[in-house]
This record gives structure tokens, sequence and C-alpha cells, in this order.
């Protein structure tokens, strides 16, 4: 057996810096004990709030856990997320499809409305069930910007009314300062480049 070669100065003053990271690390994931259903913000004029949040409720499926999906925007158009989850996760996943499009689209205030006010009954259901871990309510942000929905309705019912451990995503752009407030983790999605700005329309597998 051939003897190891020695170690270099550069390799061995590597090797302690990252022993130092992570006996700091270590040290600060001892103290993050706690555990608690959180209110989860996805916003900002950059593409993938929606695509995070399903990542999220995907998550909790690969680990058997219920959860249900409110769409408040997006109309009938077929997306490939709420394809697959009804074909093979309806069991754990109710899915509410609820909105008529956008906004343009429909051009009706009272329609839009109505169809918001629908999507939060629905969605104050799903929050209520403590056997649903996590409640997706796509594009509610937008809903609230165009004050379809009250705002203090919405931040009463997530302080009073949502099981403890229970985790609630919103999305949409240009989230309510009062509502970022209230949340437990914001991110804030940014435009560095896009491909509509190019010419390239929504393709399948990227934007549904």
């Amino acid at each position: 057996m051939s003897p190891e070669a020695p170690i270099s100065e550069e390799a061995a003053a590597h090797a302690a810096k990252k022993a130092k990271i992570k006996a700091a690390r270590d040290r600060m994931m001892q103290e993050k004990t706690g555990e608690k259903g959180l209110i989860i913000v996805l916003t900002g004029p950059g593409k993938g709030k929606s695509s995070s949040a399903f990542g999220m409720i995907f998550r909790c499926l690969a680990h058997g856990m219920r959860c249900g999906v409110v769409q408040f925007v997006k109309g009938s158009r077929t997306t490939g997320e709420r394809d697959l989850i009804l074909a093979r996760f309806s069991d754990l996943c109710a899915f509410h499809t609820m909105g008529e499009g956008f906004t343009w689209e429909t051009q009706d205030l009272a329609r839009d409305k109505a169809a918001a006010r629908a999507g939060w009954e629905k969605a104050k259901a799903l929050i209520r069930d403590p056997e649903n871990r996590m409640v997706l309510l796509d594009e509610i942000n937008i809903a609230l910007r165009y004050d379809y929905l009250d705002l203090a309705e919405v931040l009463d019912f997530l302080r009073d009314e949502k099981p403890p451990m229970t985790h609630v995503v919103l999305t949409g752009r240009n989230a309510k300062p009062e509502l970022i407030a209230a949340a437990d983790l914001v991110t804030e999605m940014t435009v560095v480049k896009h491909p509509f700005r190019a010419g390239i329309k929504a393709q399948p597998g990227v934007e549904f």
C-alpha cells in the first residue's frame, strides 16, 4: 500500500475554513427548532411566482401531504400543473380554477368581483380544514390589487382562522404592503431578461 500523499497548505487551509463554516452552521441549525404554518408571499414583476408555488405543492404531494389550489385569475386554458394534479393527485390535492381569465379579457367588473369572491370562499374552506398542509392562492394578489377582495378581511382570516400548521401561499404581482408585513416568507421575483420582450410567445413547459 502506497503512503498517502501529503496534504498541501492550500488544501489544509481550505479544509480548516470549511470546518469552521460547518461548525457555525451546525450551531445555527441546533437553534432552529420551531415549526409553524407559514404565510408565504411570492410577488414581483419577474417570472416564477406560480412556478415556485407549484414546486412547493408538488413537494407536499411527494410527502403524501394533502393540499389545495385555488386559481383566482387563470381561466379555462389548460396548464401542465393542473392537468397533472387532476389526473394523478386528485386524491391529495383539491384544485379549483375560479377565475375567468385576465381582467382585460373579461372586461366585466361585476363578473370579476364575483369570481374573486367565489374563489375566496373556496379558499377559506380549504384553509379551515387542518388536514390540508398547504393551500395555494394563485394570483390572489391581483384580486387584492384591484380591490376585488377586501384586504382586511383576508388578513383577519389568515391571522384568526388559519390552522397553526397550515402553510398558505399567495402569488401575484404587486402584493399589498400590509400582506407583506403579515407574511412569514416573502420572495420578490425581478426581471433581468424575458423572451416575451423579444417576441417569443408563452410556451408549454415554461409558462404553462
